[in-house]
């Protein structure tokens, strides 16, 4: 038990508020976690399921491809399968959820240091490693991209390591593929814009250091969980972010072999060191940026001890192609983080919202920035080149569109880009950006990449779109309802609005007549607009004297 009070939930806490809001499934059958637990998450995000209808899932009785039955249940999306569930672990509202972070970066807690936590109630050390069945062979963890990944894999982590220089701790998640009991295999990335741990590894190298203190936390409170994806500036401490985010000091513990400060609520605590001369090879594995990673050698890490709660639950990430968990997390903080910047330091005001596309193309490839109707042309570059040089790995395409476009609705950005920009004058195509993170290439190459800026706002009024009316559309899909046709689930835009575009009151007024069967009402009145000597085409507009 730890040995202070605390005000922020532990993932068993998070999970019962889960459950009570309808967000959790139980899954209580026995499911193979190398054949079948991953697929079984990722149908909610491939198969048409809306995402305010994801869960978190518990899986209660985990087996393995060979039948062996685990001790421990996993939990997958229990962080972010949607905006609802994250906003859960945060306690705020989605849309209170940048001021919270802007708030715990601004103002981080330092950590409470205990000397007992839940998460070394039970502790594996020395021959208790050894063996199969035991040490790391005796975790749940699942394969998430079964057919393609070599092992099973770590994924929802918290790995931390200490900067040999100053001190200070990184919170990182970064992948580990399990190699024997005793020995596993992370991965951290090396680019521009990359781990923070990789600056520690590389640190360690320099001054000799044959070995890195690791330890690698499975499954702790929410408010630390949620800070080791997030980007947060470069030596930074996120436990004290954590701390921020909970409004109090997070308790930390020792850890048993390794002199790192450790969340003392963790579910599962992996200690070793990380070897600095030798890499091994690593994955194939399923990578967040949609491809799948091939092998490649990454860091081995010699494990010394695995600590656990006794009702200890496993955490995992669905990630892989987008739409996933990880993406999801990474969504809902990032979104609000890019609108803050362009809105509060580059000062443009007419930014509404920042969309970072996620559906296949992992949020950096692509984003749009939704601007005010009648922004001038100035402030929407500025906002352009202000989201594509904010992050180094975000924002090869960018987009500017009107509030009347859905971000998040493909063909309607296609609709925008095919009638509301003029490549020659709305296109700007920049060099010199970092490759970031995608799938490694056989050629090698320099790295660099290049930027594509589009202006799609609207430069003039421009008639509603063909749609019916929302009235009408709602009508009728009472009616379709009525004759039992197959559910409906509608993608915007399913109706028009006359508002804000080209479309006056007495075109209004003569739609409503037809409607009403009174369109020989109208016709009437056209009649007596009859002229003579006009070219087929020539515009006629009702409110201009003709």
């Amino acid at each position: 038990m730890t040995d202070a009070k605390r005000g922020y939930p532990d993932l068993h806490e998070h999970l019962e508020a889960l459950r009570k809001e309808g967000l959790l499934l139980t899954i209580d059958r026995p499911i193979d976690k190398d054949a079948e637990l991953h697929p079984l998450v990722r149908w909610q995000f491939v198969g048409g399921i809306e995402e305010h209808e994801r869960k978190a899932f518990l899986f209660t009785h985990v087996i393995d491809g060979r039948g062996r039955k685990y001790e421990f249940p996993v939990v997958v999306g229990a962080l972010a399968a949607n905006r609802a569930i994250y906003s859960v672990g945060m306690r705020a509202p989605v849309e209170e959820i940048q001021a919270r972070w802007d708030n715990a970066i601004a103002n981080p807690i330092p950590p409470r240091v205990v000397e007992q936590g839940l998460c070394q109630e039970v502790v594996i050390e020395g021959a208790a490693l050894q063996g199969e069945g035991n040490g790391l062979d005796s975790l749940p963890i699942p394969i998430s991209t079964p057919g393609f990944d070599s092992a099973p894999t770590l994924t929802a982590t918290n790995v931390i390591t200490r900067d040999p220089e100053t001190g200070v701790q990184n919170h990182g998640t970064y992948r580990g593929g399990l190699k024997a009991p005793d020995r596993l295999v992370v991965r951290m990335a090396t680019r521009l814009g990359g781990a923070g741990g990789y600056r520690h590894y590389l640190k360690h190298q320099q001054r000799g250091n044959k070995e890195m203190p690791c330890a690698i936390v499975l499954g702790g409170p929410p408010c630390v969980a949620f800070v080791a994806p997030q980007k947060l500036p470069i030596d930074v401490d996120e436990i004290g972010v954590a701390g921020g985010l909970a409004g109090e000091p997070i308790n930390v513990v020792r850890g048993r072999t390794v002199d790192l400060l450790i969340p003392a609520e963790a579910e599962i605590v992996i200690e070793g060191f990380i070897d600095t001369e030798y890499l091994e090879p690593e994955g194939p594995f399923g990578e967040s940026h949609g491809h799948i990673a091939l092998e490649e050698f990454n860091m081995p890490m010699r494990v010394t001890a695995i600590t656990h709660r006794r009702n200890a639950i496993v955490a995992s990430y669905i990630s892989q192609v987008t739409p996933s968990e990880s993406s999801a997390m990474k969504r809902v903080a990032y979104e609000p983080m890019f609108l803050t910047h362009l809105r509060n330091t580059l000062g443009i005001r007419g930014v509404k919202r920042v969309t970072l596309h996620e559906r296949m193309t992992a949020l950096r490839r692509l984003t749009v920035i939704t601007v005010e109707k009648g922004t001038p042309r100035t402030e929407i570059w500025r906002a352009l080149y202000g989201a594509t040089s904010f992050r180094a790995d975000c924002g090869k395409i960018c987009i500017a569109v009107n509030d009347d476009i859905d971000p998040d609705n493909s063909d309607a950005i296609f609709w925008a880009l095919a009638f509301r920009m003029n490549p020659v004058e709305d296109l700007q195509v920049l060099r010199h950006r970092s490759a970031g993170h995608g799938p490694e290439r056989e050629q090698e190459q320099d790295d660099e990449d290049s930027t594509v800026l589009m202006d799609a706002t609207m430069k003039e009024e421009l008639p509603p779109l063909a749609l019916p009316k929302q009235e009408y559309m709602e009508r009728a899909k009472k009616v379709w309802e009525e004759l039992g046709l197959p559910k409906l689930r509608p993608q915007p835009p399913w109706f028009s609005s006359p508002v804000g575009g080209d479309w006056l009151l007495q075109w209004d007024a003569a739609a409503k007549r037809a409607v009403e069967g009174r369109y020989l009402e109208n016709g009437r009145v056209s009649g007596k607009l009859r002229r003579k000597g006009l070219k087929p085409e020539t515009r006629f507009r009702p409110d201009e004297k003709q």
